[in-house]
């Protein structure tokens, strides 16, 4: 019989073991303690703040450092929405600069990391959009989503009225900079590994992180890059940021001149000129970084294929019919080049025009109309990425999406995010979709954990090579494919949206 003491002793054992599995997580980071959840069994943190709020005399300059805190923080709930248009009105707010940290376990195993950079045409969207324990609860990654400026507030140049400004017209940049800085300082005492971070996103998320990519700030702070439908043609000129600042003033009734007047005018006030001057199509192209001679110092693609580059390694895809999902019929038949093509593309419309003329030769109007604009936003650009880095011996991955699911155009823009974040959910319905979810996400996993997408289910994915050119189609029969050309008008510039 067991003594009194022995018994006292495993109850004891017991009931601290059940209290520590019970307790909310509780890591310390370089500024202070913070106290999350367990979701899943896996340990969640919820806005966590990665950098000072952006506000008062710090909008429009570049993010700094966090004040420490005393008490510990409380990181539960999802931090605010960067501000951006909703409803007629702004929502949102300014301090917004948090992050989303979904890990396994708070130990030291150096998991591998990826850090989620959200699109929404730089204007909207949200980090939380995406659940991170797509990838943590089961695949034993360290997932983060994050929020960065948006709009005017994180990509309108105001550097020629004040030199403290001169980095303006790229602050969302930084500030994903600054979020992989905090990673770089943190990330191992919550179980990641600061040598293994790998930089994702899909749509302006795709071209952010192109964007920062190929800026100078961030070398050493990521070790790959999954864009997915976007690459370094959101940079733009200072002309074109410049110009483009003048159409929000004149939406705001003021004159060029009058700039400064944009440091002190609410946040509201702001986020309803830029709804009509960013309304309808031409919204998705009009904010971006910029090259400023700071942040970034030089063309997107000649940096790739510099020695500055750093030696990361690339997984770059599209989908077949990107443009069917904003370019409609309606649009298109009434008057595509005023509806369409102009407010895309402004003053780089006659070379889109000019493609598409040669291509109705074949082609009904709407279904040139989809392949040229897909070709023009999306394509040519992830392909001169790709080449550009293939010349610079960076490994790259190439695919691109083109499961139809029952539409008539083909995969449009965006539809393979469900297969790689929703995977349990499509795995679950079962037939076509369930069996390319158990290609893609396996895939990308693989990519993430390795710097190599292959594994014992997928065709064998080779390198992009520029005098070969493999990449890996996704469909109902998903299959390597080496294509005879890829599109590239050489007329065309580097950015899509030029204004002058």
């Amino acid at each position: 019989m067991k003594s009194p003491q022995i018994i006292f002793l495993a109850l004891t054992v017991i009931s601290f073991s059940v209290y520590a599995q019970s307790a909310n997580p509780i890591v310390k980071t370089n500024k202070g303690y913070i106290k999350g959840d367990f979701e899943n069994s896996i340990a969640v943190f919820k806005g966590v703040p990665y950098a000072a709020p952006p506000v008062g005399s710090l909008r429009y300059l570049p993010p700094i450092e966090h004040t420490a805190w005393k008490d510990t923080l409380s990181t539960q709930k999802f931090g605010e929405i960067a501000t951006q248009p909703g409803g007629g009105k702004a929502k949102g707010n300014e301090d917004c600069l948090t992050l989303n940290l979904y890990t396994p376990k708070t130990d030291n195993q150096k998991r591998a990391v990826v850090v989620w950079i959200h699109g929404g045409a730089m204007t909207g969207g949200t980090g939380r959009d995406m659940n991170g324990h797509a990838f943590a609860d089961n695949d034993d990654i360290v997932t983060i989503t994050i929020n960065y400026r948006l709009g005017a507030l994180g990509f309108l140049y105001l550097g020629d009225i004040d030199k403290r400004y001169a980095e303006s017209g790229n602050n969302g940049l930084l500030d994903v900079v600054a979020a992989l800085k905090w990673i770089k300082q943190n990330i191992a005492s919550f179980g990641g590994d600061p040598n293994r971070v790998t930089i994702m996103g899909e749509s302006a998320g795709a071209k952010l992180l192109s964007a920062v990519a190929v800026s100078p700030k961030s070398k050493g702070l990521f070790q790959q890059l999954i864009a997915e439908s976007g690459s370094v043609q959101c940079i733009r000129d200072i002309t074109t940021a410049k110009n483009e600042r003048a159409l929000i003033l004149k939406q705001l009734g003021l004159k060029p001149t009058d700039a400064a007047k944009l440091l002190t005018l609410s946040a509201d006030t702001l986020m309803r000129a830029q709804a009509k001057v960013c309304d309808g199509i031409g919204g998705n192209s009009f904010f971006g970084p910029m090259y400023d001679g700071l942040a970034i110092s030089e063309d997107g693609y000649k940096y790739a294929n510099g020695a500055n580059m750093p030696r990361i390694r690339a997984l770059i895809g599209t989908n077949k019919s990107e443009a069917h999902t904003f370019v409609s019929e309606q649009a298109w038949s009434s008057d595509p080049d005023k509806n369409v093509l102009k407010p895309l593309f402004r003053d780089n419309e006659p070379f889109v025009n000019r493609t598409y003329r040669a291509k109705l030769k074949t082609d009904s109007p709407y279904a040139a109309a989809v392949s040229v604009v897909t070709q023009y936003m999306y394509q040519m650009h992830s392909y001169r990425f790709a080449k550009a880095l293939a010349a610079n011996n960076i490994p790259v991955y190439m695919y691109r999406f083109d499961f139809e699911n029952g539409k008539k155009y083909g995969a449009s823009h965006g539809e393979e995010l469900q297969y790689l974040w929703n995977t349990k959910k499509i795995i679950a319905g079962g037939g076509e979709k369930a069996r390319l979810a158990v290609y893609m996400h396996p895939a990308w996993v693989a990519f993430i954990k390795t710097g190599n997408p292959n594994n014992a289910l997928l065709p064998q994915w080779s390198l992009y090579k520029n005098d070969m050119r493999q990449i890996m189609i996704f469909d109902k029969t998903t299959r390597l494919e080496s294509l005879m050309e890829v599109f590239n008008d050489s007329d065309f510039p580097s950015q899509v949206f030029m204004l002058k």
